[in-house]
């Protein structure tokens, strides 16, 4: 066995097996650990394809920055871990039936699934050849040249997505003062204030 493919091997095992150990880890914490080992896995997948710019961009922007921000904010949230389990518990049988509508779909995709004969060179011929382009041009060239269309699509899909964690979440405390923005611009100087006159020795 060759080194790069002892290290094709280690590396997918390893992210198999953290992947794994995210969802099923009780402790969020570490469900978060694990998920920086998938990432970290993946990069040295991507570095053995030869995508050392998209292994970098892993490394960086998930590991270094989405990754530790779930970290940070799951160790500073007070999670009331009886009550997510009860909630869990609730909606087991749906979660249960949706997961198995799922493995029935993949079953029926994957099944009849065969490869065709020109499979490898229609995917090679997506990029130009390494030794004629860099591979972050390539990508740059792919993304916002050849499907532009569809990269701006995906970035719709993010937005939305995004729109939708923060109405999910944003709740209204009525414990909490919250400043009103237009209330303090309409306001009239003439009610917002008043002048009086304090004489010496003679207080308000």
């Amino acid at each position: 066995m060759t080194v790069a493919a002892f290290a094709f091997y280690l590396f997918s095992t390893v992210a198999v097996a953290s992947g794994l150990f995210v969802v099923t880890a009780r402790n969020p914490v570490h469900s978060v650990l694990w998920l920086i080992l998938a990432f970290l896995s993946a990069a040295g997948l991507f570095v053995l394809m030869g995508a050392e710019f998209v292994a970098m961009l892993l490394i960086i922007v998930y590991v270094g920055a989405v990754a530790v921000l779930f970290l940070f904010v799951v160790m500073m949230l007070d999670v009331d871990f009886a009550e997510l389990k009860a909630e869990m518990a609730k909606y087991m049988p749906l979660g249960l039936l949706i997961g198995l509508i799922l493995v029935i779909q993949l079953v029926l995709a994957f099944g009849p699934w065969s490869f065709s004969p020109a499979a490898q060179g229609l995917r090679a011929a997506v990029t130009p050849a390494a030794a004629q382009v860099q591979n972050t041009k390539a990508l740059g060239l792919i993304l916002y040249d050849k499907y532009v269309f569809l990269f701006m699509v995906a970035a719709l899909v993010l937005l939305v997505a995004m729109i939708g964690a923060i109405v999910l979440t944003m709740r209204h405390r009525k414990d909490v003062k919250r400043q009103n923005v237009l209330a303090q611009m309409w306001r009239d100087p003439a009610k917002a204030m008043e002048l009086r006159d304090v004489k010496p020795g003679q207080g308000l």
